[in-house]
């Protein structure tokens, strides 16, 4: 299908670009051309001879083009449980709520449960998500079929799955269609014994392999993770080779020295999970310090379980704010460097080398920020704006893979949203064992 965008602003994130207006066409799935009118007229210039049939054209109005958010941390299918086990430590909630209830979940829930979460991500701009969770494939195929980007990290623990399952998930779920890859993961360190952990890393150099954890989360974990092995949970997992050929850890808040100059050294990623973590009570990360020694970092909104939103605007503003409020600094952690890391460090983080900018072969997952809005008025600044006071309420239209899957307030999906309230509706009764109300 071939869409024109037309009388936008735009902001491509590449670096050293501003925003300018002009343009974005898409062919299928990638962007054929996107830029002013002197790069209209130079690649007229470069194709004399193109003639474009538009399937559709549409008027942006001056509102801004730019890439999809990247959700790099989430575990999709816990809309199950948002707001059923809160106000509780770490700890407590994982084992006492958590997994009690995920037990009782088979491939089918999962994948509505998944599509529920999606239709969050795409009104707030969200365009590819980085999953882990529960019945791999059912997921890919939730994700395939709402048309959402999907990269997925193995889950592995010592209550399952075995590695041969992680292997064929790796191989097939790479294969399986564009929306969908795989990243070779496992749940944490605090529930992996150490021989399935050097199982893990095997598979990693075996495939030359990234690999993502849950890392250094709170304070309890590296404290018992010391007391294990006499070494925190980053070291630990580099002694076996983890980390060999790269990858990183969500949250990484209690972080040493030690631990941050190994993330730079091997190239590492963090993505950092502010909403789960001040909900949580895990503490802040050290994003400035981090940011400092540049070690890449991108932004996740953890499961909707514990946070409970999967709300990237209110991601990004924790980033900075609590930022600033951890160094006693109002300077730092500018919100340009956040707004990368909710972009281009996450498609990076993911591997998704296709989807960071918006650019001519890119892929064509792309928003459009109102900016009519009250709360983008006046636009002094465009990139402060989206991060200080940006939230869902802007996001017009979220195109993933060159289709339109939200605009104007309205899904894609149509009717079909109806009808997957009522499937979740009868799974949360079936699983958790009482009514629910509130929605007729």
């Amino acid at each position: 299908m071939n869409i024109r965008l037309f009388n936008a602003r735009i902001l491509t994130m590449e670096e050293g670009r501003a925003v300018f207006e002009g343009e974005c066409w898409i062919k299928d799935e990638t962007i054929l051309f996107v830029g002013d009118e002197n790069d209209l007229e130079q690649f007229y210039k470069k194709s004399p001879d193109l003639c474009i049939v538009w399937d559709q054209e549409i008027d942006c109005y001056k509102n801004l083009l730019m890439p999809g958010f990247k959700n790099a941390h989430t575990h999709s299918g816990m809309t199950i449980l948002r707001s059923y086990a809160d106000d509780m430590p770490l700890q407590n909630w994982l084992f006492d709520q958590v997994f009690p209830i995920e037990g009782k979940l088979n491939g089918e829930d999962v994948y509505y449960l998944t599509q529920l979460a999606i239709l969050e991500y795409l009104t707030s701009g969200i365009t590819a998500i980085f999953d882990m969770y529960l019945t791999p494939f059912t997921i890919a195929q939730a994700c395939i079929d709402m048309g959402m980007r999907c990269v997925q990290v193995g889950s592995i623990n010592r209550f399952g799955p075995d590695l041969a399952t992680i292997e064929k998930e790796y191989i097939e779920l790479n294969k399986l269609h564009p929306l969908s890859s795989y990243i070779l993961g496992f749940h944490a360190e605090y529930t992996c014994d150490k021989e399935l952990l050097e199982s893990v890393s095997a598979l990693a150099h075996r495939y030359k392999a990234p690999v993502f954890t849950h890392n250094s989360e709170t304070e309890l974990e590296v404290k018992e993770c010391i007391d294990r092995y006499g070494m925190t949970p980053t070291m630990f997992l580099d002694s076996l080779g983890m980390f060999d050929y790269g990858g990183g850890g969500y949250h990484c808040v209690h972080m040493t020295q030690e631990d941050l100059e190994l993330f730079k050294k091997k190239n590492l990623y963090v993505v950092t999970n502010p909403g789960s973590n001040t909900k949580l009570a895990s503490g802040i990360a050290p994003i400035n310090k981090m940011l400092e020694m540049e070690i890449p970092i991108a932004i996740g909104t953890d499961g909707p379980a514990s946070n409970n939103c999967l709300d990237m605007f209110r991601e990004m503003f924790l980033v900075t704010g609590l930022a600033k409020l951890r160094e006693k600094d109002a300077s730092v952690v500018s919100a340009d460097k956040v707004l990368k890391m909710a972009t281009v460090h996450g498609a990076h983080a993911m591997g998704l080398h296709r989807a960071d900018i918006l650019a001519t072969d890119k892929l064509a997952d792309l928003i459009m920020i109102d900016l009519s809005q009250p709360n983008m008025q006046p636009i002094h600044n465009i990139v402060k704006n989206i991060v200080y006071s940006g939230s869902k309420q802007n996001v017009k239209m979220t195109m993933i893979h060159g289709k339109i899957l939200y605009q104007d307030g309205k899904f894609a999906a149509g009717e079909k949203v109806t009808e997957l309230y009522k499937k979740v509706d009868e799974i949360v009764e079936r699983v958790c064992h009482k009514g629910i109300s509130g929605r007729n």
